[in-house]
């Protein structure tokens, strides 16, 4: 797969993607099929998404379905780092990405509405 012709916010997502899986795999087996399947689901559908809006003449409504997603995955990373399932660093690292992400994707989503107008 030729890396450049892909927007940012797609190889930004996957390589993120990569690290939830990283991390969610050492997650307690007692929150596995919660928390763990829960947030790796997600971040494979605000893939799922990003992927489609690649190819789809209408970007907005999936656009505005992964920024939702992406909202949705932080309250569960605050939720695993208050349940001390991730630490600080693994806390401030997931944050920080998912604000880069909705910034992206929030972009993204402005472009469109100033195409459709």
């Amino acid at each position: 797969m030729n890396k450049t012709a892909e927007p940012v916010i797609f190889v930004f997502w996957y390589e993120f993607v990569k690290w939830v899986f990283e991390k969610t795999e050492k997650f307690p087996k007692k929150v596995r099929l919660s928390m763990t399947h829960r947030m790796q689901n997600l971040s494979l559908d605000i893939l799922e998404k990003l992927t489609e809006a690649r190819f789809s003449g209408d970007k907005h409504p999936l656009l505005k379905d992964a920024d939702k997603k992406i909202e949705r995955l932080l309250v569960l990373f605050r939720l695993s780092h208050d349940l001390k399932l991730i630490n600080e660093k693994g806390y401030e690292f997931a944050s920080d990405q998912l604000g880069q992400a909705g910034k992206m994707v929030g972009g993204w989503i402005k472009q469109q509405e100033r195409k459709n107008m």
